[in-house]
């Protein structure tokens, strides 16, 4: 049986991944407006597709366009959000939640595991306009369309695919202290980029069939990754945002390292930390930061 405070730090880091909602705010007029009360993604020949369903109408003006980043509003803050391109897609004369504010459409922040679309979450309900952030893979052309109370999102495929596995924590094996602590489940990622499909897909998180089974991602603090590079058969890989271990033995470094090591290619991974440092940067062994130190 480990101990409560390890058990403990690996659950709190857990939680401190940004999977809170947006807030909603309710307007006077707002039953005049439609709503949108689901919200679906799957894949179809040649495109994955994100179907918008509306009560009441439909919005008044529907887009869908690549960004840089996407902006929550009415914060105006960054969102962290995991993928090789971003769409930020906005709804005007819609609203998302009821008159007391609760969410109308379920879960704002969701991961799926298509060729195309890696997640989705909500980055505004304000003042008549409902935008979301979307992650996709790479950037390829979309479609925005429209029927009777539904808007659709299309976004091509024209890739071909493998199936990689990205490692979660097992929470339930791991508060029994049952080894391995990582349970591996499948992802498609482009053909030409496996290793970093791979990581994408990772930061993004498990479903939310993946975590009703007890799979969770242990962020450490850390947002995403940059610099990944394999090489004589070492992988290197640098965190953003944040690094701490939060006391636990448990961290970001062992998903990444589990799910790298897959790969023929990679026998040793190196995990650095926001700045660029890690413990053993030269020879042929793993390595993370002094921040992932219990």
């Amino acid at each position: 049986m480990l101990p409560t405070r390890v058990i403990a730090s690996v659950t709190t880091a857990v939680l401190a991944t940004g999977l809170a909602a947006a807030p909603a705010t309710a307007t006077p007029s707002q039953q005049d407006q439609p709503t949108l009360v689901a919200v679906k993604a799957s894949h179809q020949r040649g495109y994955d597709r994100l179907e918008f369903r509306f009560r009441g109408g439909l919005p008044d003006q529907r887009s869908a366009r690549y960004v840089s980043r996407v902006i929550a509003d009415p914060s105006g803050l960054p969102m962290t959000l995991s993928g090789g391109a971003f769409l930020r897609i906005r709804f005007a004369d819609a609203v998302g939640h009821d008159e007391e504010g609760n969410v109308t459409y379920g879960a704002v922040r969701r991961t799926y595991k298509l060729p195309q679309v890696i997640q989705l979450a909500n980055a505004g309900d304000f003042e008549g306009v409902l935008s979301f952030g979307l992650a996709v893979s790479r950037k390829e052309r979309v479609r925005v369309s429209t029927r009777p109370g539904r808007v659709f999102v299309d976004i091509s495929t024209p890739f071909r695919t493998v199936a990689v596995k990205d490692y979660f924590l097992d929470s339930d094996r791991f508060a029994t202290g049952q080894e391995p602590y990582t349970r591996g489940v499948r992802r498609p990622v482009p053909a030409s980029s496996p290793a970093k499909g791979a990581l994408q897909r990772l930061f993004a998180g498990p479903t939310a069939s993946e975590r009703a089974r007890g799979l969770r991602f242990v962020s450490s603090r850390a947002t995403g990754f940059k610099n990944l590079s394999i090489r004589k058969g070492v992988a290197r890989v640098t965190l953003t945002g944040g690094c701490s271990s939060g006391g636990s033995t448990f961290t970001v470094a062992d998903e990444i390292t589990r799910t790298l090591k897959q790969f023929s290619g990679v026998r040793w991974v190196k995990v650095y930390d926001p700045s660029g440092r890690t413990e053993r940067p030269a020879g042929r062994s793993d390595s993370i930061p002094t921040c992932l130190e219990p």
